[in-house]
């Protein structure tokens, strides 16, 4: 239409039509227009014109259209004043109220909502105060409904009661719109017996409410409470179903969240992206990974599945599910990915063992220019301490300070548990005691690493220093103190602090608790008590409790428990190779070969394979491998001739090769040479060529340190004059001068 004949309700409809579409520049044209079109425009125009500008974030010219009416109206100081009101202007909304030559409802109001949007409740109060003594019948619905939103947001139990007090006083109890925002504050602040009171007493209930409570309910714990009031309801919608699913989710009711799912599917009601999340937590929480991908194949079919919130919950749930696959394949689709996506795929390859995929995405995540936050430095730091790379975990450590990440508690924890598993048990304590808050992670994650170390004395001085200071000990904890009491040989104190867990800080043992006592028994030579133990255990051991008591028959020699517990362990998993090897190793002990024989033959028979021992050792930001008579790695004839060089002066010194630790019946000069040829004595060596001398050398090991190779390891230290940290499958061990900090009892 020609614009030249276009009445005031024309533009107004127009101005409307802007504001819908966020068309900024249209809503100028337009303000063009009326000013060549009307000289003296009506001010109903301005005002819609103020709000037009208003609602489009453009104060400035709000200002000015207001500062041109000649002589405006009651709407026009509102208009502008809830324009300064909604954008934060405090100053100068303060200045437009005082100026107001009258003022209602609306008015106060506006004023009343600006202090609340920017959390002053001082003076959300005193607007409110003075808003009475001007007469009660300014108040509406609007009113209360600000002030109970702003003393829920801020916790101001006090003034929330006081609001309370005045909706009841003068008769908005009745009002749905007070109501509602009057149970969620009680229930956001925990008042959930004040919040089912309100509830209660309203006339009037809709779904609103409802689905208020249900979630007040749940952030309450109160399940049961939360589930009769949704089944109590005549009729629910997607939030209320949404509001179960999420509150069972963050009560720990995963299975409930997904048989809730299941039920909603059925009412064909439409979900959002709040559903499909709290669902796919709930599958990840359970590892129902089947449920998970009929979730996933629902979320194709509907809006949802490029939604960045959805795809992340995704990632997350695959990677919970061990689908280590399927979630890179999720990943590698999204279009957008946020800090919480990337977060989701670091955290699943750290969760799933594949911690150099977890420290190359944060890498890959730093050049798309998404800026980590706690959690994701965290991860990544965990990542390193699971691949025991020192270097790099001091490097995030560094960027931790820098960046200020290192004051949140979870980043501070995962150091301290980096420097813990990297061997710097006295780095891990001097984060540890420069920290200004800890937590019961801080403390296990110390208690943990001196465990690791075999310090038990320590650990045990660290543990009753923690229970002083008031913290609760978890399953963690208990875990650490037990494993330091079997590596320190204190069978009594173990068992004290055992029955303590259980008697005085009412943790039920799991499997990891049992398998520490049996540890302690065991590795003390007590064999008859591990015995003992297992049998009066609520359960049978699982494959590691087992293999650890079989494991210490083989260094006692006693071929009846090691039989005993040989046969429990391949009936539980006869594909675990562990009892074959563990057992063979006893009759080899013996010189009984044609056991070891009878034994390699079921296991060739069955297809299995003994697990490969290797080595790994990090230099220049390259880890090298190596496993036993390794020749592959390219510095390997300078490996050898180091060996050689080393083997010759450790004899001098005294070394005795151990023959035990051969399973094969072979020549002893063939034992000697595949003793000298050990996955961790080739890293060692690997380690005395390039790592400057001054600098420890860090060996990691997959499997448990051979005799042989522990006693070899010391006389290295001795001849070297160099410190050997070796991590193996139980433990640290720290070599110097001829020493090893295990006291050779591992």
């Amino acid at each position: 239409m020609s614009l030249s004949h276009a009445s005031s309700n024309h533009y107004c409809t127009l101005l409307k039509l802007c504001c819908e579409t966020r068309n900024f520049t249209n809503a100028k044209n337009l303000h063009s227009h009326i000013i060549k079109t009307f000289p003296n425009p009506e001010t109903f125009l301005l005002n819609n014109l103020i709000a037009s500008y208003a609602k489009l974030n453009s104060i400035t010219y709000a200002r000015r259209v207001f500062d041109q009416i000649p002589h405006p109206n009651l709407y026009s100081w509102n208009t502008i004043l809830s324009a300064y009101s909604k954008s934060g202007c405090v100053p100068e909304m303060e200045c437009m109220f005082n100026k107001m030559p009258t003022r209602d409802g609306v008015s106060w109001n506006s004023l009343i909502s600006g202090y609340a949007g920017c959390g002053s409740v001082y003076h959300s109060v005193k607007a409110y105060s003075l808003m009475l003594n001007e007469g009660s019948f300014n108040l509406n619905r609007i009113t209360f409904s600000t002030l109970l939103i702003l003393a829920s947001k801020r916790g101001c139990v006090k003034f929330g009661r006081q609001i309370h007090g005045h909706v009841v006083k003068f008769g908005f109890m009745s009002y749905v719109f007070v109501g509602s925002p009057l149970v969620d504050m009680y229930s956001k602040m925990g008042l959930i017996v004040c919040a089912r009171k309100v509830f209660d007493e309203l006339p009037e209930k809709n779904l609103v409410m409802y689905n208020t409570l249900i979630t007040g309910l749940m952030r309450c714990g109160r399940v049961e409470d939360s589930k009769r009031l949704f089944f109590d309801m005549r009729k629910r919608d997607s939030i209320s179903w949404t509001s179960m699913i999420t509150g069972f989710t963050q009560n720990g009711l995963d299975k409930e969240a997904v048989n809730l799912f299941r039920d909603m599917t059925l009412e064909k009601l439409e979900m959002d992206q709040y559903t499909f999340g709290s669902v796919l937590t709930a599958c990840g929480g359970v590892a129902a990974s089947r449920e998970g991908k009929q979730v996933h194949a629902y979320v194709i079919r509907t809006y949802y599945k490029d939604n960045i919130f959805v795809a992340s919950a995704l990632v997350d749930m695959y990677c919970k599910c061990k689908n280590i696959k399927s979630a890179e394949t999720v990943f590698k689709k999204m279009t957008c990915k946020n800090v919480v996506s990337w977060t989701a795929m670091l955290v699943g390859y750290g969760q799933n063992g594949y911690s150099e995929e977890a420290v190359k995405t944060f890498s890959d995540m730093q050049r798309y220019g998404i800026e980590p936050d706690d959690f994701t430095f965290g991860s990544v730091i965990s990542s390193c301490a699971n691949l025991a790379s020192l270097e790099e975990g001091a490097q995030f450590h560094a960027r931790a300070l820098i960046s200020g990440l290192i004051s949140f508690i979870t980043v501070s924890n995962a150091l301290v548990t980096l420097y813990g598993k990297c061997g710097s048990i006295e780095d891990s304590h001097r984060l540890f005691s420069e920290m200004s808050f800890r937590d019961e992670v801080t403390w296990t994650a110390l208690v943990s690493g001196y465990a690791q170390f075999g310090k038990a004395n320590e650990t045990i001085r660290l543990f009753e220093s923690m229970l002083a200071h008031g913290l609760k000990p978890d399953k963690v904890t208990f875990i650490g103190v037990l494993s330091a009491c079997s590596r320190g040989g204190l069978v009594e104190k173990g068992n004290k602090i055992f029955e303590s867990m259980i008697k005085k800080h009412g943790i039920v043992p799991i499997q990891d608790h049992y398998t520490c006592m049996i540890d302690l028994f065991s590795r003390s030579g007590r064999l008859e008590e591990a015995k003992i133990f297992i049998n009066n255990m609520p359960f049978s051991p699982d494959a590691i409790g087992w293999a650890t008591l079989l494991s210490s028959c083989r260094f006692y020699g006693n071929m009846d428990i090691g039989k005993w517990a040989a046969e429990f362990l391949m009936e539980l998993d006869p594909h675990n190779t562990a009892s074959y090897v563990l057992l063979s190793s006893v009759y080899a002990a013996k010189g009984k070969w044609d056991e070891v024989a009878r034994l390699r033959k079921g296991m060739r028979d069955m297809g299995l394979r003994k697990e490969p021992g290797c080595s790994w050792i990090k230099y220049k930001n390259q880890v090298h491998v190596f496993s036993a008579d390794d020749k592959s790695n390219p510095f390997s004839d300078q490996i050898y001739s180091e060996l050689k060089k080393l083997n010759y002066k450790m004899i001098k010194e005294g070394y005795v090769p151990d023959m035990n630790s051969v399973l094969h019946d072979v020549e002893d000069t063939e034992k000697i040479k595949m003793l000298n040829h050990h996955s961790e004595k080739l890293a060692i060596a690997f380690g005395l060529l390039f790592i400057p001398p001054g600098l420890p050398i860090r060996v990691v090991k997959n499997l448990r340190v051979c005799g042989d190779c522990h006693n070899a390891t010391k006389y290295i230290s001795k001849v070297t004059q160099r410190e050997i940290l070796v991590r193996d499958a139980a433990r640290f061990h720290l070599f110097k001068d001829g020493m090893c900090s295990c006291g050779d009892f591992w």
